[in-house]
């Protein structure tokens, strides 16, 4: 099985799990909304499947799809110390951005 991160990388994938986040969708409206044909369709979610990303139903003649939002809570959670990481250089862009702002006022303010 391929790790989390290089199932993520292929953009396709990573469009497949966007459409399947609102709600579950047909092979056929995946190709349609991706312009691939299905064979390519079918290998993306395979990887997916097996992934653990996308579960499927069978509903009458179609493969039904939908999302499976525990490998991503696990990537989630791993990029946590990351955004730990980001927000504390944010933070501390956000305030010089305000000391400047502040310093323009001061001096525009001036004769």
């Amino acid at each position: 099985m391929e790790s989390a991160f290089a199932v993520l990388a292929e953009p396709n994938r990573r469009a497949i799990l966007s459409m399947l986040s609102t709600h579950e969708r047909s092979v056929g409206e995946l190709m349609k909304r991706l312009r691939l044909p299905q064979p390519s369709v079918s290998k993306h979610l395979k990887v997916l499947r097996e992934g653990g990303f996308v579960e499927s139903r069978v509903d009458a003649q179609k493969r039904m799809y939908r999302l499976n939002p525990k490998p991503l809570q696990e990537v989630d959670e791993w990029l946590t110390p990351f955004r730990k990481f980001w927000a504390k250089h944010v933070d501390a862009l956000e305030e010089h951005l305000d000391r400047m702002e502040r310093a323009a006022a001061v001096k525009g303010k001036r004769p």
